[in-house]
């Protein structure tokens, strides 16, 4: 379900949250401040992580992590200026071809956990939110 899922992201809410398939609602980090570049660096990075996660059972994340790393790439695209067509095509096109490489799941995979710790320090959160939050 996450592999098909991947290409089509989360639905980012004006709130600081995003939704993903099943009705996870989490809090997603402040993505203000990044500069162009960085921004360019994380949305990369989510990309990749999010494929690997997605496709290598080695390295399965919870909904939560999925939605807080889908719903940060949708902000960034956003920050961005990027359509639906443009960011797949940027981050998701290459991020798909790390499948061709034997060793990407255990090349990607460990950054992970890492990554996702990192937006949870910049204020996003893994646990699904209730509605009243």
């Amino acid at each position: 379900m996450k592999a098909l899922a991947a290409l089509a992201g989360a639905l980012v809410l004006g709130t600081g949250a995003a939704l993903a398939d099943g009705g996870i609602t989490v809090k997603l980090p402040d993505v203000s401040n990044l500069s162009d570049t960085e921004a360019k660096s994380l949305i990369a990075e989510l990309a990749n992580v999010n494929v690997i996660t997605s496709n290598c059972p080695d390295y399965e994340i919870t909904d939560g992590e999925w939605t807080l790393i889908t719903g940060t790439g949708d902000l960034l695209a956003a920050k961005l200026g990027l359509d639906a067509s443009a960011y797949d095509r940027s981050y998701y096109g290459p991020a798909f071809k790390l499948l061709d490489d034997p060793g990407a799941c255990d090349r990607v995979g460990p950054t992970a956990k890492p990554l996702i710790q990192r937006l949870v320090g910049m204020g996003g959160g893994t646990t699904p939110l209730t509605q009243s939050q």
